[in-house]
C-alpha cells in the first residue's frame, strides 16, 4: 500500500476518534428566551460551567455563578457582562467541598430568592493522587462531585418546586461507565485510587439523577443527566502529573473546548424539547441510555439513603 494511502487513512482514523472521543456532534440550537428566569450553576468561574454561565446568559436568564474563588468568579462575572451585555449576572461564593458552605449558600438563596427556575450542577473535580478526606470526613472527590449536589439539590427542592415548571441539570461523564458503587468505601475507608474515584463520583451522578427523577414525580420539576464530552478545562488540576501530561499535552487536539463541551448542559436548561423530559441521561444533545451500572435501581435508592445520613440530611 503506498504510503500517501496509509497516511489518508491514518488521518481519517484520527479524526473518527476526535469525533467519538469529545463527541462534537451535539449543539444546543434553542433560541428560548430565558428572561424573568433564575439559574444557578455551580464552578461558573471557568471551564464548561463558564461557558454555560455566557450562553444563558445571552439567553436573557439571571445568572448566578456559584464558586469557590470569589476572585475568579467576579472575573468570569465581568467577561460574561461585557461579552453579552446581560448584567444581571450575580458571584456567590460556595465551597463544594465542605457541606457547611453549602448549607449557608443554600439558605441564602432560599431567603434571599423568590424563585430559582434552573439548577446546573456543574463544579467537579478529577481526584488527587493522594487521599484526601474534607472537615466533613467525606473523601474528596464523592465529597465534591457527589454528596454536595446531593445536599444542595435537597436544599433547593421547594424552591424548585415553588417555581416550577422548574429543571435540575447534572453533569455527568461516559467515565460512568467504568465506576462501581462500592458503598462499604464511600469515604475511602479501605481502598483509594484517583481514576476509580472520580469514575464512580460520575456514576453516583447517574444514580443520583434517577432517583430524584422518581421523587419529584408530579412537581413539575425535571432532572436529567448529561455527557460534555472529554474538555480542555482545570478539571485535572489535582491530578497527577501524568494525567495532566496525557490531557494537557498529549490530547489537546482531541479534546472539546469550553463552549462545545457546554453544549449539552445548555440544551438541558432551556430548550423546549427537554421541557418535559426527566430522569434522561444526554450526551450530544440527544438522549441515551446510560452504561448498565448507571441503570441499577436498587443501587440508586441504597446511595440515596447512604447520602442523606453521612449529608446530615437524616440521622
Amino acid at each position: 500500500m503506498e504510503w500517501y494511502v496509509v497516511l489518508l487513512l491514518v488521518v481519517v482514523l484520527l479524526v473518527v476518534l476526535q469525533k467519538w472521543w469529545t463527541g462534537r456532534f451535539g449543539y444546543c440550537q434553542s433560541q428560548a428566551d430565558m428572561r424573568g428566569k433564575t439559574v444557578i450553576i455551580t464552578g461558573a468561574n471557568t471551564g464548561i460551567g463558564k461557558a454555560t454561565a455566557l450562553e444563558l446568559a445571552r439567553h436573557h436568564a439571571r445568572v448566578i455563578l456559584a464558586c469557590r474563588n470569589k476572585n475568579k468568579a467576579e472575573a468570569a462575572r465581568d467577561d460574561i457582562i461585557k461579552v453579552t451585555g446581560n448584567t444581571d449576572v450575580i458571584v456567590k461564593e460556595v465551597n463544594m467541598s465542605k457541606l457547611a458552605s453549602v448549607r449557608t449558600f443554600a439558605e441564602e438563596i432560599c431567603n434571599g430568592e423568590p424563585q430559582l427556575d434552573v439548577l446546573i450542577n456543574n463544579a467537579g473535580i478529577a481526584g488527587p493522587s493522594k487521599k484526601t478526606l474534607t472537615e466533613d470526613g467525606l473523601e474528596l472527590t464523592f465529597a465534591t462531585n457527589h454528596f454536595s449536589h446531593f445536599l444542595l439539590t435537597n436544599l433547593l427542592l421547594d424552591l424548585l418546586k415553588k417555581s416550577s415548571p422548574s429543571r435540575i441539570v447534572n453533569v455527568s461523564s461516559m467515565a460512568h461507565l467504568w465506576g462501581r458503587v462500592d458503598f462499604d468505601n464511600l469515604c475511602a475507608e479501605k481502598w483509594y485510587n484517583e481514576g476509580r474515584a472520580y469514575c464512580d463520583s460520575k456514576l453516583m451522578n447517574i444514580l443520583f439523577t434517577s432517583e430524584l427523577n422518581k421523587r419529584l414525580a408530579g412537581t413539575g420539576v425535571t432532572v436529567n443527566a448529561l455527557h460534555p464530552g472529554t474538555v480542555r478545562s482545570e478539571l485535572f488540576r489535582t491530578t497527577p502529573w501524568y494525567v495532566k501530561v496525557l490531557f494537557e499535552r498529549i490530547l489537546q487536539p482531541f479534546l472539546k473546548t469550553p463552549y462545545q463541551g457546554a453544549q449539552c448542559s445548555i440544551y438541558c436548561a432551556v430548550s423546549k424539547e427537554m421541557a418535559e423530559v426527566s430522569g434522561q441521561y444526554v450526551c450530544d444533545c440527544r438522549i441515551q441510555d446510560p452504561y448498565k451500572p448507571g441503570m441499577d435501581d436498587g443501587a440508586a435508592k441504597k446511595l440515596w439513603e447512604v447520602s442523606e445520613r453521612l449529608t446530615g440530611l437524616t440521622s
